[in-house]
């Protein structure tokens, strides 16, 4: 789909660039080249100090209309998904306040990037995509296959295909159609990030937790200590249907940082709940019961 490749400006000397060259697969159509123009010209707007400035965008000459490529900062340091690994190395856990002030950083980006006209879902957070600077600013990188949702209309426009990551994956996000996505989705992405940082493991998927849900672990099966209120938090984000989830990244925010939980919450989806809901679910249960069937018919 396409590489990230570190460069020199060589209009500034001594101005390093991250160059993402993109190739959604054979050539170009106008239509392809157009879309991927817009999606840089949206996030070369953004201004915001966790995100990456987008300063060029163009059709390398060599690739003969088959790539294009964006310009943007190039972000120094590890990624949280180092950081972690580095941390479960060494037996520990990272620090919960650590953890929790970067998480609310995050939400300060996604309330940023969902209240754009049009708004901006990421799509793929997680914590191979966060990266820690020099300065100890968490920033959040990869818009790969961000969705914008274009404003006065139901379409939406996203870069590449793609689903993301799935142990940060909601179910909405599993199909094709990408009508049904909305803030929601990135909310379950950063709260399953939250659980990974916390607990130095990988939440299950999203459809592991569907088809078995006996299967998951809270958090707190893993960091005993872990504040009752943080863990409701992560929970209500990570829950299977959207409607369970926070209104908002700021929403959020509140719940994991202060345990303000709205007076209503909605009750964990249920079997029944969850195949009239999403049709994609009904998909999911069919294929598992005729790979079953298939299996004993062997």
């Amino acid at each position: 789909m396409g590489a990230v490749y570190l460069a020199e400006d060589q209009r500034l000397a001594g101005r390093r660039v991250a160059v993402k060259v993109l190739h959604p697969g054979g050539a170009l159509s106008p239509s392809t080249a157009e879309q991927l123009e817009r999606e840089a010209q949206v996030l070369a707007r953004l201004d915001h100090p966790t995100l990456p400035r987008v300063s060029d965008f163009f059709t390398p000459e060599e690739d003969e209309g088959h790539s294009v490529a964006m310009v943007m900062d190039y972000i120094a340091g590890q990624d949280l998904a180092e950081i972690v690994k580095e941390a479960r190395r060494k037996g520990r856990f990272l620090p919960p306040t650590q953890v929790l002030s970067w998480a609310e950083s995050l939400c300060d980006t996604l309330t940023y990037l969902h209240l754009q006209e049009p708004a901006i879902l990421h799509r793929d957070i997680k914590p191979g995509n966060i990266k820690l600077a020099p300065d100890g600013t968490v920033k959040l990188v990869d818009f790969g296959i961000a969705l914008i949702l274009d404003a006065g209309s139901d379409q939406t426009v996203t870069s590449a295909k793609g689903i993301g990551t799935l142990p940060y994956l909601p179910l909405e996000q599993y199909g094709a159609d990408l009508s049904g996505n909305d803030p929601r989705a990135d909310l379950y992405s950063l709260g399953a990030t939250v659980y990974h940082l916390l607990t130095g493991q990988q939440p299950l998927s999203a459809q592991e937790r569907f088809l078995q849900p006996e299967r998951f672990q809270p958090p707190s099966a893993l960091v005993p200590t872990l504040m009752p209120h943080v863990e409701r938090a992560i929970l209500r984000a990570m829950a299977l249907k959207p409607e369970g989830r926070p209104v908002s990244a700021e929403a959020f925010k509140q719940e994991l940082l202060r345990g303000e939980v709205p007076p209503t919450v909605a009750d964990e989806t249920t079997l029944e709940e969850a195949l009239r809901a999403n049709a994609l679910l009904v998909a999911v249960a069919l294929l598992l019961f005729l790979g079953a069937l298939a299996l004993t018919l062997i």
